[in-house]
């Protein structure tokens, strides 16, 4: 169990989340996935997005990774306003500022553990080297093996290795342990929280699971497109103490 200060508003927002909105129009209903959303993530924070399904909560994280965008409303990265953004300049961001983390791992299975994150490196401004990201994430004598060899949770800590090799600002975990058992899933989120505490990297969660926002500095609660909630934890646990 640790106190964990960051994010207390004494420091300028990394993410600044202004009056956000989007809708999508499906046959003649209009549906209101995020209703004039308002937020600030600061510089190492590991905050946990909880919320239903249909809530709002991957449309946020889409919007945030440049993935999508609102149809009204603003998000700044650094001041700089990436909801004004070209295609371009979009990619850019992608690749310099954001890692991605999925339910489902996304790894190509022709490729070992090693060449999967090799894909990332190759493409980065200023990477670490990909057999210093698998050591991170508790892989180092994995290199070699390919996803059909893998456990179901070292294919996902191999995907957080492939997002944090590129050293982004902030990884974008969406529902990173929903394909794994409780055990496994708790092995995954230590890595997560260990990326967040040695490199400092900004760390959204998002999750429908309640018993993940222990480990959290911050907890962000959407229901129906809005926040219901948002509170700071006074400490944060570890993911060993987790229970659901």
């Amino acid at each position: 169990m640790s106190d964990n200060p960051v994010g207390n508003g004494h420091a300028p927002a990394v993410l600044k989340i202004s009056d956000l909105s989007k809708s999508y129009i499906m046959g003649e209903i209009r549906v209101d996935a995020l209703k004039h959303i308002s937020l600030d993530f600061y510089s190492g924070e590991l905050a946990v997005l909880l919320g239903a399904s249909g809530s709002g909560k991957s449309t946020l994280i889409n919007i945030i990774g440049g993935l999508d965008t609102p149809s009204s409303g603003s998000l700044f990265f650094h001041g700089r306003e990436i909801t004004a953004a070209t295609e371009t300049e979009l990619t850019a961001y992608r690749r310099r500022s954001i890692g991605f983390v999925f339910q489902f791992y996304n790894l190509i299975s022709s490729l070992s553990a090693l060449e999967n994150v090799q894909l990332v490196t190759e493409i980065a401004e200023n990477p670490m080297p990909p057999e210093e990201a698998l050591k991170l994430v508790g892989l180092a004598h994995r290199l070699n093996h390919f996803p059909a060899q893998l456990s179901g949770g070292e294919q996902q800590r191999v995907a957080i290795a492939r997002a944090v090799a590129k050293r982004p600002e902030l990884l974008l975990c969406d529902e990173p342990t929903g394909a794994l058992d409780f055990q496994t899933g708790k092995l995954v989120l230590d890595v997560i929280e260990k990326v967040n505490r040695e490199l400092g990297t900004t760390t959204l969660i998002i999750t429908h699971n309640a018993s993940i926002a222990g480990m959290a500095d911050r907890v962000v609660r959407l229901s129906s497109g809005e926040v219901s909630e948002d509170r700071r934890n006074l400490t944060r646990l570890s993911p060993s103490e987790l229970l659901w």
